[in-house]
């Protein structure tokens, strides 16, 4: 049986989106059947990231209200056989899911695929809490700075007090994800250092994801950095979180696709 991803964030713009459909699509490449689901119900990006908005027909609300079945709306990605898309609705608002609704469907989708990877639209409203309440594991990506990270601490707290697990007694399994990351500038106290982050949130570390402008380059020709291009730094940062989630056990580094000196320089493990 699959397990449920959710991949959130407290403030908008930190990369959540992309992140979900680079982590989908690297975990469909390493072999995992995978399906990435859109809760941002009224916006709807992840299809354009996957680019796979003109094939959208059903969504998920469809599916959540029972006018269409769930293999009717699920897009099934050109590139990678074992990764497909449930999008989100763009013409309808957060209250069409219903808690009954949203159940059943992450009840099917765990029978068919290994990986449910949610995206979550930001903030604590009823998308954000519909698109974590099954989680099994949280992916929390945050930016190097204050105001990022302080409502990433609120979303921690919602993930330990409002889940399924938490109801059940149980702690969700929770990762920081640290996007746009610059050395450079951190070292010149510019951003917050990685381990300033770690020290407020006190979540495990899945990876590092360094600024780069390959990472809006692919989002804007629709297509996930990972399948894009694998082997830009950001890439092999977000294939190195997949690992990390399937439980392999990685040195921590910031990729940088700068060479020489500067890339000895910056790719260097993390304390």
């Amino acid at each position: 049986m699959a397990k449920v991803l959710v991949v959130t964030s407290g403030k908008g713009g930190v990369g959540k989106t992309t992140s979900t459909a680079a982590i989908g699509a690297a975990l469909a490449k390493a072999g995992q059947n995978v399906v990435v689901v859109d809760f941002d119900v009224g916006l709807r990006n992840l299809d354009l990231i996957l680019g796979a908005e003109r094939r959208v027909v059903f969504d998920l609300i469809n599916v959540v209200n029972g006018d269409a079945k769930l293999n009717q709306a699920l897009i099934r990605d050109k590139r990678v056989d074992t990764l497909s898309l449930l999008p989100a609705s763009q013409t309808r608002d957060k209250d069409a899911l219903t808690p009954d609704g949203v159940e059943r469907v992450i009840g099917e989708l765990r029978e068919k695929f290994d990986w449910v990877v949610c995206d979550s639209p930001a903030g604590i409203e009823k998308g954000a809490q519909m698109a974590m309440h099954h989680a099994d594991v949280a992916v929390v990506v945050t930016n190097p700075e204050v105001s990022s990270v302080r409502d990433s601490d609120r979303i921690i707290g919602m993930l330990d007090s409002t889940t399924e697990k938490a109801v059940k007694g149980e702690k969700i399994d929770k990762h920081l994800l640290l996007t746009r990351y610059d050395p450079a500038r951190a070292a010149r106290g510019e951003m917050l250092k990685t381990e300033d982050v770690l020290e407020i949130l006190s979540i495990p570390l899945l990876g590092i994801i360094p600024e780069s402008e390959e990472v809006l380059r692919a989002s804007n020709l629709g297509a996930p950095v990972t399948l894009n291009n694998p082997d830009s730094a950001p890439a092999r940062a977000y294939f190195d979180a997949a690992k990390r989630l399937q439980g392999e056990s990685l040195e921590m580094v910031v990729p940088t696709d700068r060479k020489g000196f500067l890339d000895r320089l910056f790719k260097r493990r993390v304390a």
